[in-house]
């Protein structure tokens, strides 16, 4: 076993000093061949992705300042040289107070970067790097020292919503939602927020010195670049952020939030017989498990509902799912606008379970809940525990390590409830009925039944468990459809000819490819058209 990780390790450390070669090289080439900058400049920013290793959102952010670059756009990276006091991927959660690790974080940036700075001593400037490094603030230190985690997530400073700012990524490293008011706790909000305000500093410093047409950040949830986002937009700068798109190598830039998916179709797009035949390949495939997201394998060998399950349910009038989240995809701000939280939600739903003992309710964690390196530690496995669902006698409970068919269980069901997770969407998609409780991507059009307040929720679910059978209106069916098909094959931007998975397919790492191709790249045509002239980063048909 040992030996095994240690040989992987090597690998992965051999595979990355050779894809660093290969990313300056290829930086040589662009500062080589790019015309003289002109115009204001578009700003990159990027702390909370990779540390030691080539991300596939630092693969995007490179690809595309590269793209600008070779058409004579300047380009200025904003770039962490130890400027945080505590960061994202950094943290260690188990051990708050343990050292960043910034030296091999820095040594990854720089030989990202290296080649930029190089080139901008000897030639015509068409990029710049920024190195920020971190200033502690006594004011705000003495500010926020004894105050509670209430009081640090509502806390602002010099009229700048730090806590709030901060809070998503203090739930997505901890993976809690209900943060704990404990020192541990407390410590990382503090040191998230006085980061926070040092980007804050020299952010709007590097701001007033290149006074940029654009910035572009990674996700905008996590806050070295959520302050960012925000500082730009108060000075009326157009800020794209980006995440990974649907499909595998695929990212989605968005001058909306990326984590949230904003996407405008239409009113008049159908889809016709070619995208929806394309639409049914991709949906027969994911009904069998065989699809990944950012890299990350969930469904190996799917199974089919067995006989014991087959034979409890023949016991009861009806079946009804209940799919729920991990705890980062449910804790975003733009999550929660009906219920306090997923578990809120839960325990309204188990209520009403105990109400309905002629109905046979499936509660099922998901997968993403026991990830490697990424596990969640406020789980629905651990709710159900603590509930005792399990002695509920018309409850099973399928945990995130179960690998049941969720589409065979929507198949036998009356109705599906949800509280985000795409599966909600998949459902609808099946013809039927979603009674969904937060806001999700898919949300934004008609496609899944969805009370806006607490009350109706709990009457819905109780209407529609008391009714013989559910209709849901069939412009669900067709706006999930069209919204899957916008997501799959319109937003999500192929970068498969330039990166590839690396030793660990949540890393990537660059192909071999002239410059040409990359300018000329569908998908790069599209973000630069986007940056440069605020079109929709929408790919043609």
């Amino acid at each position: 076993m040992f030996k095994d990780f240690y040989t992987q390790r090597l690998k992965r450390g051999l595979v990355r000093r050779l894809n660093n070669l290969k990313i300056q090289r290829a930086a040589k080439l662009v500062a080589r061949h790019s015309p003289p900058a002109d115009g204001a400049p578009i700003v990159f920013f990027k702390a909370s992705t990779g540390i030691d290793d080539l991300s596939w959102n630092s693969g995007f952010h490179l690809l595309t300042s590269w793209a600008l670059r070779l058409q004579g756009i300047p380009v200025a990276y904003f770039a962490c040289n130890s400027g945080l006091s505590k960061c994202v991927l950094g943290t260690n959660r188990d051990n708050p107070q343990k050292e960043m690790p910034c030296k091999s974080c820095v040594m990854q940036n720089k030989a990202l970067y290296k080649n930029v700075e190089t080139f901008e001593r000897s030639n015509v400037s068409t990029s710049s790097v920024n190195w920020f490094g971190f200033q502690r603030d006594s004011e705000l230190e003495n500010a926020v020292r004894d105050l509670n985690i209430d009081q640090l997530s509502r806390f602002t400073f010099h009229d700048l919503p730090l806590g709030r700012l901060c809070l998503p990524a203090l739930r997505w490293v901890l993976r809690i939602h209900h943060l704990e008011d404990d020192e541990n706790t407390r410590y990382l909000l503090r040191e998230y927020i006085l980061s926070a305000w040092n980007v804050a500093r020299k952010f709007s410093d590097f701001l007033d010195q290149t006074q940029p047409r654009a910035v572009v950040v990674f996700n905008g949830q996590f806050f070295p670049e959520a302050t960012a986002r925000y500082l730009a937009q108060k000075r009326g700068l157009r800020v794209i952020t980006h995440e990974v798109g649907l499909e595998p190598a695929t990212a989605y830039f968005t001058e909306g939030e990326a984590t949230a998916y904003p996407i405008r179709i239409p009113d008049e797009f159908e889809l016709n017989d070619a995208q929806n035949a394309r639409l049914d390949a991709y949906l027969a495939r994911r009904f069998q498990g065989d699809f990944t997201m950012a890299g990350v394998k969930f469904w190996a060998d799917m199974k089919g509902l067995d006989e014991s399950f087959l034979k409890k349910a023949a016991q009861f009038k009806q079946i009804v799912p209940i799919f729920t989240n991990v705890i980062f995809d449910t804790s975003q701000p733009h999550a929660n606008t009906v219920f306090e939280d997923m578990f809120d939600w839960l325990d309204m739903t188990l209520e009403i379970i105990k109400e309905n003992r002629d109905t046979l309710f499936v509660i099922r964690a998901h997968p993403d809940e026991t990830r490697v390196r990424k596990s969640s530690r406020e789980t629905v496995e651990s709710w159900a525990t603590r509930h005792e669902v399990q002695k509920e006698p018309n409850v099973v409970f399928i945990g995130p390590r179960e690998s049941l068919s969720s589409y065979e269980l929507i198949q036998k069901s009356k109705f599906v409830m949800v509280y985000n997770s795409t599966i909600g969407l998949e459902a609808s998609i099946m013809g039927m009925p979603v009674l969904c409780a937060g806001k999700a991507r898919y949300t934004q059009y008609p496609t899944v039944f969805f009370p806006q307040t607490v009350d109706e929720a709990g009457r819905k679910m109780k209407e529609f468990l008391g009714a013989d059978a559910i209709a849901a209106p069939a412009e669900f069916k067709r706006n999930a459809r069209r919204f899957l098909y916008y997501q799959l094959y319109r937003t999500s931007l192929p970068f498969g000819d330039f990166l590839e998975p690396s030793v660990r397919t949540t890393q990537t790492r660059l192909k071999i490819f002239r410059l040409g191709d990359l300018l000329n790249a569908p998908s790069i045509k599209v973000i630069l058209d986007g940056i440069l002239a605020g079109d929709e980063f929408l790919l043609m048909e």
